[in-house]
């Protein structure tokens, strides 16, 4: 007689799954692969179709400068909501570590001091995000809402309100500079993303991240200082966030208190169209370069077409309503 005990369950196959469901893996699996990508070709081509000089060599690095700020603050969100959480101060940070770089420039300070100043307020207003979120299990919504004001608040008070210009910027360079005939900001831009891919694909920081985004518990139980890697993953995004400050203020000549306003919904969305699931746990850094990218032709293609900025308004905030769809698409694509 057969002993049945010894007969392994047959696993189901492909045909045997709904036809509905396996459709929704498939399409789920082309867009995560190659969907985002083609989106933003198909995005150029329209653009290059609709938009006069569009489609120029000056004008597409006009696009990577005008988009490498964003691009940078993703970076750092995407580690953030990697272990599922948010970071609404990234513009903040943007705006106060702006600020800081500017007033050590009139100070005195040589042009690394007030670099690595300003980059150092970004990690510390992380720091004091990612602990809170940390050590007394605070929703990071709430912390970074919070922190988004203060930290506002408190480059206006630094400033009194009013822009601080200095036609005369020792790091001016990083704003309006090129290497090799790149603009410097789209240079720092790719080292950023080159670094990051890095540290996720590649290091086992990286491999934590994904774990403790994926079931904080486990990896907990797998013997992950959980604690220690939202604090860090906070650190990085505040880090992020002030190199982007320091890159918005040499653009600029100034600091300026109301710089980086709605930044961190424009960072969301790139992430989110990337590819990172706002469940965390899963997604690309690359990804959200894409995404940012795709924000930067929209916007520069809208200009050159001359669109009312409230319009433009409307299109970035359908963009960010897609980009939430998409990720509950592919989250419910997963599941059947």
């Amino acid at each position: 007689m057969m002993d049945t005990n010894s007969i392994a369950p047959a696993l189901p196959t492909d045909a045997a799954i709904p036809r509905k469901q396996r459709v929704a893996r498939h399409v789920v699996l082309w867009w995560d692969r190659v969907g985002i990508f083609a989106v933003l070709i198909l995005l150029i081509v329209l653009m290059a179709v609709v938009a006069d000089n569009f489609f120029t060599v000056s004008n597409g690095l006009n696009v990577a400068r005008t988009a490498s700020i964003n691009a940078i603050l993703a970076a750092g969100m995407t580690l953030v909501i990697l272990t599922a959480g948010i970071d609404l101060s990234v513009g903040s940070i943007l705006a106060i570590a702006g600020v800081s770089s500017v007033m050590l420039h009139t100070a005195g300070a040589p042009m690394i001091i007030a670099v690595l100043g300003g980059i150092a307020v970004g990690a510390l207003a992380g720091f004091i995000n990612g602990g809170l979120v940390a050590w007394l299990a605070l929703p990071a919504f709430i912390v970074t809402l919070g922190s988004m004001t203060y930290l506002r608040g408190t480059s206006y008070a630094l400033l009194g309100g009013m822009p601080l210009t200095a036609n005369d910027l020792s790091f001016s360079i990083l704003g309006n500079g090129y290497v090799a005939g790149i603009p410097t900001p789209v240079v720092l831009m790719l080292a950023v993303y080159a670094s990051f891919w890095f540290l996720l694909e590649r290091t086992r920081f990286g491999r934590q991240v994904y774990a403790v985004g994926g079931n904080p518990e486990a990896a907990r139980l797998a013997g992950i200082n959980v604690k220690s890697v939202l604090v860090r993953v906070y650190m990085i995004a505040g880090a992020t966030a002030g190199l982007a400050g320091i890159i918005f203020s040499a653009r600029v000549l100034s600091a300026q208190p109301t710089a980086g306003e709605s930044y961190e919904l424009d960072a969301i969305a790139a992430v989110v169209l990337g590819g990172t699931s706002l469940a965390g746990g899963r997604g690309r850094i690359m990804g959200t370069l894409i995404g940012a990218l795709i924000l930067g032709v929209l916007t520069n293609g809208l200009v050159l077409m001359n669109v009312p900025f409230f319009y433009q308004l409307v299109i970035k905030g359908l963009v960010i309503v897609f980009a939430i769809a998409l990720d509950s698409f592919r989250r419910l694509g997963q599941k059947q």
